[in-house]
C-alpha cells in the first residue's frame, strides 16, 4: 500500500509536464483534462490513505505539496500560453509567488523548530481543491471551444487567487507571531 500512495504522488509530479505537453503542443485538451482530473483524484487518495493505513511520512508530507505545486506551475503555464491571456499570467504569477513564499516560510520554521505554523490547513486544502477545480473548468472551455466557459473559470481564477492569498497570509502571521 505504502508503494501505491509514492505512485499517487509521483503521478501528480508526472502529470503536471504531460498535461503541458497536450495543451501546447497537440491541443489535447479532452485527455490533458482527463489526465489532469485523475491527478486532482489523487492528490485527495495519497494523504486518505496514508492517514487510514498511517503510512504517513516525513518524506510525503514534504513531496505532496510539492507534487501539488509542480502540477499547478505546469498547468497555469500551459493555459497562459494557450489562452495568451495576461489575466491568468498575472493571476497565476500571484498564485505563483505566494507558492514560492510558503515554501520559504517551510524552510524558515523547520530551522527555527516552528513547524506547526504552516502545517498544512484545512484552508490550504480547499485553496489546492479550487485551484484544480478552475483548471478543469477552463480545459473544459478550451475543450468545448467555449468562451463563456472560459469567461467563468477566469471568475473562477479569482476566487482561488483570494484563498491562495489567505493561506499564505495566515501562514505568515502563524510564522511571526512569535
Amino acid at each position: 500500500m505504502n508503494n501505491f500512495i509514492q505512485i499517487l504522488t509521483y503521478f501528480r509530479i508526472i502529470a503536471g509536464p504531460i498535461i503541458f505537453f497536450l495543451i501546447l503542443v497537440s491541443q489535447s485538451y479532452g485527455i490533458a483534462l482527463s489526465i489532469l482530473l485523475l491527478a486532482s483524484a489523487s492528490d485527495y487518495w495519497d494523504g486518505y490513505l496514508a492517514r487510514k493505513y498511517s503510512l504517513t511520512s516525513q518524506l510525503g508530507e514534504i513531496l505532496d505539496p510539492i507534487a501539488d505545486k509542480i502540477l499547478i506551475t505546469f498547468v497555469l503555464l500551459a493555459l497562459v500560453l494557450a489562452l495568451d491571456s495576461i489575466f491568468i499570467a498575472f493571476l497565476g504569477s500571484l498564485i505563483l509567488a505566494r507558492e514560492f513564499w510558503v515554501g520559504a516560510l517551510r524552510d524558515f520554521n523547520a530551522r527555527n523548530g516552528n513547524e506547526s505554523a504552516t502545517t498544512v490547513t484545512f484552508l490550504a486544502k480547499i485553496k489546492t481543491t479550487m485551484q484544480l477545480v478552475t483548471f478543469c473548468w477552463i480545459l473544459t472551455g478550451l475543450y468545448f471551444n467555449s468562451a463563456l466557459v472560459i469567461f467563468l473559470g477566469n471568475f473562477f481564477l479569482f476566487l482561488a487567487l483570494i484563498i491562495t492569498m489567505q493561506t499564505g497570509l495566515s501562514y505568515t502571521i502563524a510564522t511571526f507571531k512569535k
